[in-house]
């Protein structure tokens, strides 16, 4: 994956998110927002308890989700309890990643630290890495330009161009740690090396269900799953659909080599029909 750096290749890196640590004060939204420059949103109310971003998306790199549930951290979950289910979600920087196959202009590029990345001055706002997401955490900008374009009624008016999370790749040239990781108060974001982060997970999941913490499992550790693994993943005290995340995720480009395949039979046998019957024809 990262053979084509030669020397100047890194480690992988990532984030491993520890749920259960979360205490839901949205200290990595504001650091990922003031470092980034990500433009404010989240300002109306949406009735879903204290969450007001809702979701990722082009002006949300990280999202802090707030779950309320009828039971009990520990032991029996038949026992009246209340507990909050919070986690700090971002861009998993997939092993396979779907939004790297579909890009025509190589905007999207893996770097040397294996993250995936936007360059925001070639994306041409194609959009083809929206819907190839798995995980719906790339999205379009669309916000008012501050030049106006020449032409207004053919140029749109709007960026048009897809953001997501960086996994603060000017931050790691600089041998920093990310800002959410940075500003995490209780290391629910946790930043390192991608196999000491699993082994890390290991242990704690180890701990929590010898505590007898109720539904604790981890999400995207298996570097054998549907993308190859997460290069941001996550230890959730529920399953993921509870956090909006889906259950198993699959590389959406997986297909395309059988498609094309297909495809290029079919066109071979279309020629071949055609080249018959114009000399059956001739004869």
């Amino acid at each position: 994956m990262l053979d084509s750096y030669g020397t100047e290749a890194q480690e992988r890196v990532g984030f491993f998110t520890d749920t259960s640590v979360c205490i839901g004060c949205k200290a990595c939204e504001v650091a990922c927002k003031e470092w980034n420059l990500v433009p404010e949103d989240g300002l109306v109310w949406t009735g879903e308890s204290y969450d007001n971003t809702s979701e990722l998306g082009a002006n949300t790199w990280r999202h802090v989700a707030f779950v309320e549930q009828n039971e009990p951290l520990h032991g029996d979950r038949e026992v009246d309890a209340l507990r909050w289910l919070m986690s700090s979600d971002v861009c998993k920087h997939c092993t396979h990643a779907a939004c790297l196959d579909v890009c025509p202009t190589g905007s999207l590029f893996r770097t040397e630290f294996g993250t995936v990345v936007v360059q925001e001055d070639i994306c041409n706002g194609c959009g083809y890495c929206v819907p190839a997401c798995p995980f719906g955490v790339i999205d379009k900008r669309h916000l008012p330009r501050r030049d106006a374009p020449a032409l207004p009624l053919i140029t749109k008016q709007e960026d048009g161009r897809v953001w997501k999370c960086t996994l603060c790749y000017d931050r790691l040239k600089g041998g920093h740690e990310p800002a959410c990781a940075k500003a995490c108060p209780t290391e629910s974001i946790q930043f390192g090396p991608l196999d000491d982060l699993r082994e890390r997970a290991d242990e704690r999941l180890a701990k929590l269900q010898a505590e007898d913490w109720n539904g604790a499992r981890l999400y995207g550790r298996d570097p054998d799953d549907g993308v190859g693994g997460f290069g941001a993943f996550f230890l959730l005290l529920d399953e993921p659909e509870v956090y909006g995340l889906p259950p198993d995720p699959v590389v959406t480009t997986r297909d395309l080599p059988g498609m094309y395949r297909s495809a290029a039979i079919a066109a071979g046998a279309v020629v071949l029909g055609v080249v018959a019957a114009f000399v059956g024809g001739s004869r």
